[in-house]
């Protein structure tokens, strides 16, 4: 059986390793990746471009030809 904890705080962190080492458990850590810089950068000027009033409005009407 496999559990799983998210979200755990830092200073929970050593005591729940060592309980699980204690009984015995086997522990794998998989480290959190990061966004893409480059990708979070094109969403953060997306952004902004909207804000400034760049978008383009369509209609879903459009949105569902343009997907043909």
């Amino acid at each position: 059986m496999d559990i799983i904890l998210k979200n755990v705080k830092k200073k929970d962190y050593p005591v729940l390793k060592s309980l699980a080492k204690s009984l015995g458990f086997e522990i794998v850590e998989k480290p959190e990746k990061p966004y893409n810089p480059e990708f979070v950068k094109e969403i953060l000027e997306a952004q902004q471009s909207i804000k400034d009033g760049k978008g383009v409005r369509m209609t879903m009407d459009e949105l569902k030809e343009l997907c043909k």
